[in-house]
């Protein structure tokens, strides 16, 4: 049965899934690029970004593992980008660039409708409002018998995890301390119906899963 699955949300040992003051110059706020240093020692970090080498261990395996048979993405809209409220254009297409890195249907929560946005490489950015279940619903749709994954950022989370719904994350804590930000388990009390089930430790950084209690 499809899943929905979070994979490599990194998180500083305080808990911050981003740094303070996000914005178009510093989309993980003040400190928050040292979460994702990591990632680009790693083989498939750099791949990503053109540039060849990385180191292929362990956490090569888990980042590579997070794009595995995965159909559809859903995100939200702080994640897709720094506009808030009524879109005063269709100008900004995402973080990424021209050739987003998901290649399948992106739906991004939001309460602002706009037109899908499709991009160069397969991925088309789908505006979507309604209920979790909903969004999740049409996800799964889009993922033909795949799984979905839940890209972040750490507000969409918190969404998912309160509802129960997702089945399986992995978390990617980092070993620095950004003081303030935005927290992944703010109001989340103890996780009731989640269970850590598997931890892999690096210099760099521990992974840590977590799945939905039977």
């Amino acid at each position: 049965m499809p899943k929905l699955r979070v994979h490599n949300i990194a998180v500083s040992l305080d808990g911050f899934a981003a740094g303070p003051d996000q914005g178009p110059d510093a989309p993980l706020g003040r400190g928050g690029e040292r979460l994702h240093d990591w990632v680009f020692r790693t083989r498939y970090g750099r791949d990503m970004i053109g540039d060849p080498g990385g180191d292929p261990g362990p956490a090569n395996d888990i980042l590579a593992a997070g794009d595995d048979n995965i159909g559809a993405t859903i995100m939200g809209r702080n994640m897709f980008g720094p506009v808030r409220g009524d879109w005063p254009d269709d100008s900004w297409t995402g973080w990424w660039g021209d050739t987003p890195p998901y290649h399948h249907d992106t739906f991004v929560m939001t309460h602002h409708p706009r037109p899908d946005l499709p991009m160069k490489g397969g991925t088309t950015f789908r505006f979507v409002s309604g209920t979790l279940e909903d969004v999740l619903a049409r996800a799964f749709e889009a993922a033909q018998g795949q799984d979905v994954r839940l890209a972040g950022g750490a507000s969409a989370i918190r969404q998912y995890l309160a509802a129960g719904l997702v089945d399986e994350m992995n978390l990617a804590i980092v070993p620095t301390l950004l003081g303030s930000g935005e927290r992944l388990f703010d109001n989340l009390g103890t996780l009731p119906g989640y269970r850590v089930v598997d931890m892999v430790s690096t210099a760099a950084v521990t992974h840590v899963w977590l799945a939905r209690s039977a």
